[in-house]
């Protein structure tokens, strides 16, 4: 029994080939490689990070710092139409603004909002136009047709809410071909000249 084992172990070792890889290409000859599914894995995407608790903290403080309620000798014209220009803003500004001097740039409509949904669409588009360095731009409160007593709701709370906006240079209400009594176009600070001329 000896012999044979010896026999066939030296049997074995003389098939083996010497080196690893005809050795393991000995041992794997019979295998049959896998079918791979036609699937493709892409890598996610990673997001970058969102101060999300940051915006809506500055977003919250915004909206807070836009009352309703505005002093009397803030510079609105009483009447019917609005009409504002910030101390130091000569009135040829405001003319040109009423005569459609500049072009308007973006527009805000406030139709169906409530008062705190239009304040803070107001805010978020007044953001916006900063950023893009709007200078003329349109906000539509409507005429107040659908609303209790057929008055606009909406209207004076913006020219307050625009009155507390240092970018705020002018406004006064849109030409009738851009919605007469239910819009007010709007002018920005224009990021590197002065508006006092």
């Amino acid at each position: 029994m000896k012999k044979s084992l010896q026999n066939l172990l030296g049997h074995q070792a003389k098939k083996c080939p010497a080196d690893d890889n005809a050795l393991f290409r000995d041992a794997v000859q019979d295998v049959a490689p896998l079918i791979l599914p036609n699937k493709i894995e892409h890598p996610r995407k990673r997001r970058k990070p969102i101060p999300h608790h940051h915006l809506l903290d500055e977003r919250q403080a915004l909206q807070d710092s836009l009352s309703d309620h505005i002093s009397a000798d803030a510079g609105l014209e009483t009447g019917e139409e609005l009409s504002y220009a910030r101390d130091g803003i000569s009135k040829q500004i405001l003319r040109k603004l009423r005569r459609g001097h500049w072009v308007l740039q973006d527009q805000l409509d406030l139709h169906g909002m409530t008062t705190a949904e239009a304040r803070a669409a107001l805010i978020t588009f007044l953001s916006h136009c900063d950023k893009r360095g709007h200078r003329c731009v349109r906000i539509i409160h409507g005429k107040g047709l659908r609303s209790k007593n057929r008055e606009p709701v909406l209207k004076q709370k913006v020219a307050n809410w625009l009155m507390q906006r240092d970018e705020i240079v002018a406004f006064c209400q849109a030409l009738p071909a851009d919605g007469g009594s239910g819009a007010v176009v709007v002018l920005l600070k224009s990021h590197g000249r002065s508006d006092r001329n």
